[in-house]
């Protein structure tokens, strides 16, 4: 998923309007922004085994994102909420959990994903986002970061790359991690002529991109599906991001898929899987990517986790009919 990747701009429009409007305009703004409804796990990790590996869901926050005609290109803000309404979701606003997953196998600690970091701001100003609980859980579950020895990443969307960014000063957070990407998803958001062909929104996320990242040099782009770490290896997953992978973890008899947001609320794009939401950049594509990967999950009887996954993260996929019904498992 992709949103606005910077608190900055949002601070200049509330200072703009308060030396406009005055301090009580200020203040009425302050006062009407809504109130975070979606309580934090506790704890916010979750251990789960595959075979040998050890995989522990780490909480990072949560998007509690308003209805918007178009967020759903396809589909009604009314089929939107019935449908979460059917999930046994709140219908008032679309829940979209933050998970990340660490994974320990062959003496390798292995972070897919890094959270927002605390820097990412939905669109729309109704929106309460919450992220950045990533290294607080980490911590809690007994990690420290000097121990990831590689950092897998999914795509390039701000609530799974900030988390590896200092704020306001782009210092690595893992300095000391190999970090593994898709060679297409790099070299899409590091092409210098990309920034003036995104939408305004976006520009900012290319532009941080592209100031930092090529400048790192423990970052590894790789090409194909390989295995990019013993038990692990990358399954393209095109069309949300035109580099966007899926991490298949094997160990023994026993297989996950981490999905990442190739299904990102279970609720409308697994239980629809013909549903294009906006935050896919090739609505079709996605679509095919989906139904393929959510395919193949079911027909090798694999456990399935995802970044925007109900907690604990994990569950177990069955089709019905034309679409997927979404097991969870409970802490």
């Amino acid at each position: 998923m992709t949103y606005c990747p910077s608190r900055r701009r949002l601070l200049l429009s509330a200072s703009s309007a308060a030396a406009a409007f005055g301090l009580d305009a200020q203040l009425a703004v302050v006062a009407a922004r809504p109130h975070r409804r979606t309580e934090d796990p506790e704890p916010g990790y979750f251990r789960a085994r595959i075979g040998e590996a050890e995989i522990i869901a780490l909480y990072d926050g949560v998007w509690e994102k308003p209805h918007e005609t178009g967020f759903i290109s396809n589909a009604s803000v009314s089929e939107t909420k019935q449908a979460l309404a059917a999930a046994g979701l709140p219908s008032a606003f679309v829940t979209i959990p933050i998970t990340t997953y660490v994974v320990r196998l062959k003496g390798k600690t292995v972070l897919c994903d890094a959270g927002g970091g605390g820097q990412v701001q939905g669109f729309n100003p109704d929106s309460v986002f919450v992220s950045g609980r990533m290294l607080g859980n980490l911590k809690a579950a007994g990690i420290q970061p000097r121990d990831i020895d590689t950092i897998l990443v999914s795509h390039f969307h701000p609530d799974h790359i900030f988390g590896l960014l200092g704020e306001d000063t782009n210092a690595p957070v893992f300095p000391d991690a190999e970090i593994v990407v898709a060679a297409a998803e790099y070299k899409w958001w590091t092409d210098a002529s990309l920034t003036g062909r995104l939408p305004p929104g976006r520009q900012p996320l290319a532009h941080r991109i592209q100031t930092v990242m090529p400048n790192w040099k423990n970052i590894l782009p790789v090409e194909g599906e390989d295995e990019v770490v013993p038990g692990i290896r990358f399954v393209s997953v095109p069309g949300h991001t035109p580099g966007h992978t899926a991490f298949h973890l094997s160990s023994g008899n026993e297989q996950l898929m981490i999905s990442n947001d190739t299904a990102y609320v279970p609720a409308l794009c697994a239980r629809h899987p013909g549903w294009h939401g906006a935050f896919d950049q090739d609505g079709p594509m996605a679509e095919a990517s989906r139904r393929k990967l959510l395919d193949r999950v079911v027909a090798e009887q694999m456990l399935i986790c995802g970044s925007h996954f109900p907690w604990t993260g994990f569950g177990r996929l069955t089709r019905d009919g034309g679409s997927y019904a979404l097991d969870m498992l409970h802490a």
